[in-house]
């Protein structure tokens, strides 16, 4: 079994590790809030064709995402749309969340993304060896 990942038209393997925070770095994801924002976040990544949470991990100010997106979607277009839907359902069922995040903003503006990828060393030797099978050929 590969651990790449086949659409219509492509092969694909795109691992992403993802940080956000809410605003002020609050710690409003505790209790009934991270399981709420858990369980929100894989309901919206099972909306989405291929994309799935490899791992994740809340913490009260902060949560870790692995993240696999196929190409047709950017990870900025991703995180939007996490971001976005989860603040809106996480402010109509917790109400009290209204009183210390005034117009419904949730979450920070940014966000940390870097990928995971294959061993690098791995894929420079099968670049340099797929070069030396063509100069052969």
């Amino acid at each position: 079994m590969t651990i790449y990942k086949r659409l219509s038209h492509s092969i694909w393997l795109c691992i992403y590790h993802i940080v956000f925070c809410p605003k002020y770095r609050y710690r409003v994801l505790e209790g009934k809030g991270e399981v709420f924002v858990r369980n929100t976040l894989y309901r919206l990544c099972g909306q989405k064709d291929h994309v799935t949470i490899e791992e994740i991990n809340i913490s009260p100010d902060h949560v870790h995402l692995i993240l696999s997106i196929p190409p047709k979607y950017s990870v900025s277009e991703m995180m939007g749309y996490l971001k976005g839907k989860t603040a809106i359902r996480l402010f109509e069922s917790q109400k009290e969340l209204s009183r210390r995040y005034w117009g419904k903003h949730l979450w920070a503006r940014g966000y940390c993304v870097s990928t995971v990828g294959l061993d690098e060393e791995k894929i420079k030797k099968y670049v340099k060896w797929q070069q030396n099978q063509e100069q052969k050929g």
